[in-house]
This record gives C-alpha cells, structure tokens and sequence, in this order.
C-alpha cells in the first residue's frame, strides 16, 4: 500500500497484506492456471487502485469514444403505437393505382397476409395525405407535416428499416431494447454504459412520457436489463417536480443528509476494498450521490421562465395543441445542452387513438398526432441548429412498426412489422438523403432492407461506439446490443 492510501482510508485487518498476497501470486507463476491467476491479479489491482483513489468508482464517469465522432448525445422520439410510413415520409404512387384492389393484385408473390383484420381480402387504400416535395433535395413529405417539411435538408430518411413482431409490447422492447423479450438494455443503457456521461448532477438517461399514460410494457422499454441500474432511464416529468421522490423529508436539514450520505459513503467505499469489482455496489453509491446533487439541478431543468418568447413559439408552447409535446421537445434540447447523454420523448400513451395505433380512422388519427408533434420537432431541429448543437446531437424519430397499405374497416391500417420509415438528423447524419426503400405499395421493406439490429449498430456508430465490441458478460456471455448479428448504415453518413 501507498502512503496516499493510508492517508485516505485506515488500513483495515484484512487490508494489511494486500501487497505480499499480491507478490505472491505473480511468484506462484503457471502453477495456478493462467486464467484464475489473471483473474486473481485482476482483482488485486483494481483493489489497489480503489485505495490509491485512482479507480473512479462512479459507473457513469466520461468515457472515451471508441473512435472519433460527431456526436455527443442522442435524442430519441418515439411515436408509440405505430405511424403509417405511406402516410407520412414514403408516398407510393402505386398505392394510389392500385387502390381498392387486393394485394395480390400488386404484388404477385405476396404470400399470406397476416393481420387483425382483413388478410388477404382486404383492399389496398390509397393514402388520403397528398405529399409535396421539399427543399434542395426535393424530398416527398405528406402534407401532415407541413413545418418538419421544411427541415428536410438536415434528414437521412430510412425507408426500409423492418423488425420482427406484429404486437405492440414485443415491438416496442426491439426497438427499445434490440429484443422482442424483457430483461434486457435498452440503447439509452447501452450508450451510457459505454461512455458514461458528462453531466455528474443529472441523469445520463432521461425519459419522458406523453401525458396520456406510458407506453405497453412499461418501465422495460427503458430499462438496464441485466446491467446495473445506474444504467436504466430516469422517467422526467416536464413540469413541476421532475423526479418524484427525490426530495428528502421536509424535517431532514442539508447539512443533516449530507452528513448521513459521507458516512453512507464511507462504509460503502471501505467495502468496496474487499468486493472489486461488484457493479452494483459502485451502482449505488454512484446513485446516492446523483440524487443528492439532483435535488438542486433537476428543477432548474424544468424551469423555462428564462427561455424567449420567440423560442417558446417556435417549439409551439403558445398553442394548447401543440404546449405539451412542445414542452418535452425544449427540455430535451435543455438537458442535451447541459451534458445529458440520451433522451428519450414519447408521443402517445396508454391505449387506442391516445396513440398513433391507427386502426379505425388514419386521418382522424395520424391527423391528431401528427398536428400534436409537427411544429414542436421541427422547432427542436432549428433550435438545436442554430445553437450549434445539432452537429453532436443525434435526432432519431421512430415507432414501433410501420403500417398496412391495406384497409382495416374501410377507413384505418394495422400493424406492420414489415416495414416503417425511421429517420434521423445531425450527429454526423448525410441530410437531405432517402436510403432504401419499400416495395411498390408499401407493404414489405424492399431495396436494402434494414433490421433494428442495423438501425441499433448505426445509432452506436454515430456516437463512437462500435457494436461488436461493446459487449457486456451475463450468464457467461458477452452480450451485445445487436445480438450476433448487426450491420452499420455507413452511407447514412457524411
């Protein structure tokens, strides 16, 4: 031991002999086995670096990237329930030609129509949006989006990203998690996992629902899975007190918890000499430390009384419609601004047309939505440009599956996990570019299909991390994001 340790922690009985035991085993040589005397000296110098202070023992510590990259943080908007990819950014002609006809009829080779309603008899329905073309790139847009629209140049467009269930909670955790199953992490834990974040007083991962309730699955969607729940989302609220909870007792004093959390912390850091290595232990003193400082920061996130008029109407806070995902749009610019890793915002919750599950009526439906979201997003893409942002913030918009070009009761679509338009923007992203696309009509992902797993591997790229090497040992396993399989959309970048 060193004098620098002695002087920060005493040494403790089982402590004294770190240094001989430690001898010993680089002595005793292959007689142990190479693998468990690795290991063995593995533990003694992380051990030996926890008493030197030079073990950072907060999980969510800055880390390097893997490699060079514009982006710094990512923010995710998930249009929960499922928007309609041929009403929205992947107009079909065909769809129109075609209209009232059956699939088959269109696509020979269709197969088995699998649906809630319908299947092979139902009839193709044309979209009822027209759609225009956009900026220097002339990208189609539908005409639900008349202020997105406009920030076309600045989006990479995929239009042939296809995942693996046609029901709502399975489809949410792939696009979440990279699985159809719960109990795994999601992108947000992976990204924080990875390169811990640069803000020490605030959540690296902050998610926030829509007010109408939380997305099918719950609390899964944005957990750490088999990580430690340092790594897991914190659920904001967009108003008033951000985390509930987080305030101690109106009777505890400041100076009163901070002493209860530095003896707290001091038996925690004496029994992490004897545990290297044990995450959770490191988890949660991390954990104590963040929500004390967070009780002071986390509310001057929410407090928007400094922002300008002029901002608050571009994100469309000046209008009843528009104020609430308005609101959550600005705070995600506030909290990337400030450090946070990744935000997650949701439009739709709970059940029905309170999201952009479309089943009975797409204009009704997709027209609510659509009018909800469409001025806040693009305020926050013109605000996070003009404040120099948008270059190391990557802008992901998604749902859980695309829709049918097919009719559900004459006048909605169902799901469609065959299919759906995600499209991204800054961090590094190619604007004012279409990459793959769908069949004729819109049913099936077509030239240069890409699997979540891919638009999972891209989203790590764009943020430094490289998806087959960031892996994480569980059950003997070094797990992976993407699973065994993943490919990078290269040519969505510059």
């Amino acid at each position: 031991m060193g004098q620098n340790s002695n002087k920060q922690f005493p040494a403790l009985p089982h402590m004294r002999n770190a240094a001989s035991r430690r001898e010993f085993l680089e002595r005793a040589g292959v007689g142990f086995g190479s693998l468990a005397l690795q290991f063995m000296l593995a533990q003694e110098a992380e051990a030996d670096a926890v008493r030197s202070g030079t073990k950072n023992l907060n999980p969510l510590a800055p880390k390097p990237p893997m490699f060079a990259t514009k982006a710094k943080s990512v923010i995710f908007l998930f249009m929960y329930g499922g928007p309609s990819q041929v009403d929205t950014f992947d107009p079909k002609p065909e769809l129109t030609k075609y209209d009232g006809k059956t699939l088959k009829t269109a696509l020979a080779n269709v197969g088995e129509v699998k649906t809630f309603g319908g299947g092979n008899n139902a009839p193709l329905m044309r979209s009822p949006f027209k759609f225009q073309k956009y900026g220097k790139s002339g990208i189609e847009v539908s005409e639900l989006f008349p202020n997105l629209a406009t920030c076309v140049d600045d989006m990479c467009f995929l239009r042939s990203v296809y995942g693996d269930s046609n029901n709502h909670a399975p489809a949410l955790f792939e696009m979440n998690t990279g699985s159809i199953l719960q109990g795994y992490p999601s992108v947000g834990s992976w990204i924080t996992y990875g390169l811990g974040t640069v803000n020490q007083d605030l959540p690296a991962y902050v998610v926030m629902t829509d007010h109408r309730g939380g997305p099918i699955g719950g609390a899964p969607n944005w957990s750490s899975g088999f990580m430690p729940a340092t790594y897991q989302g914190t659920v904001f609220r967009p108003e008033g007190t951000p985390i509930l909870d987080l305030s101690p007792g109106k009777t505890v004093t400041a100076e009163e918890q901070r002493t209860s959390l530095d003896l707290l912390n001091k038996l925690n850091q004496e029994h992490a000499l004897s545990h290297p290595g044990d995450t959770n232990l490191e988890a949660r003193i991390a954990a104590y430390e963040l929500a004390y400082r967070m009780q002071a920061h986390a509310p001057e996130v929410v407090d928007i009384k400094g922002e300008t008029e002029e901002t608050r109407g571009l994100y469309g806070l000046d209008n009843e419609r528009t104020e609430k995902f308005g609101r959550k749009c600005l705070l995600a610019r506030r909290l990337v601004e400030r450090g946070v890793r990744f935000v997650q915002v949701y439009s739709g919750g709970g059940h029905g047309d309170d999201t952009w599950d479309a089943h009975g009526n797409i204009v009704g439906n997709h027209g609510k939505h659509a009018g909800d979201t469409d001025k806040p997003i693009a305020g926050l893409l013109k605000d996070l440009k003009r404040r120099g942002l948008l270059e190391n913030t990557l802008v992901v918009w998604g749902g859980e599956f695309g829709r049918m070009p097919i009719t559900q009761g004459g006048a909605g679509r169902d799901h469609n996990p065959g299919v759906q338009t995600v499209w991204m923007a800054g961090g590094g992203v190619k604007g004012g570019t279409v990459i793959g696309s769908s069949d004729e009509v819109g049913y099936k992902a077509g030239e240069d299909p890409y699997h979540l797993r891919d638009l999972h591997a891209t989203i790590l790229h764009a943020m430094g991390l490289n998806h087959e090497r960031l892996t994480y040992l569980y059950n003997g396993r070094f797990q992976r994001l993407t699973g065994t399989a993943g490919t990078v959309i290269k040519n969505a970048f510059s």
